[in-house]
């Protein structure tokens, strides 16, 4: 997903209730949070320049990556429904399942 259609979906009340609640009492869930840094990471280098990424963000985007892999090979729902909680769970961590 794009920085901006990330920005969109995460605007969206159906983002908020797909994954896991941060312990922070927020509201919040993990994917939501996701969502936001990716956003930043994404904006802050929109070249993709390796050499501008700090540790941080590759650290960031590796968990991404893993998550997104990890959901996907368990989960043949999301790219079947679009709506379920499994793809708008995707959404959250910046993988529009519905997109190849």
């Amino acid at each position: 997903m794009t920085p901006q259609d990330l920005k969109t979906w995460l605007q969206q009340s159906s983002s908020e209730d797909a994954g896991w609640s941060k312990d922070d009492g927020s509201g919040e869930s993990v994917g939501h949070e996701s969502g936001r840094k990716i956003i930043a990471i994404l904006e802050k280098n929109p070249k993709k320049d390796p050499s501008k990424y700090e540790e941080e963000d590759i650290q960031h985007m590796r968990k991404v990556v893993a998550y997104c892999k990890r959901h996907l090979a368990q989960e043949g729902k999301a790219k079947q429904d679009p709506e379920s909680k499994s793809a708008r769970s995707l959404k959250n961590w910046g993988h529009d399942p519905q997109k190849s």
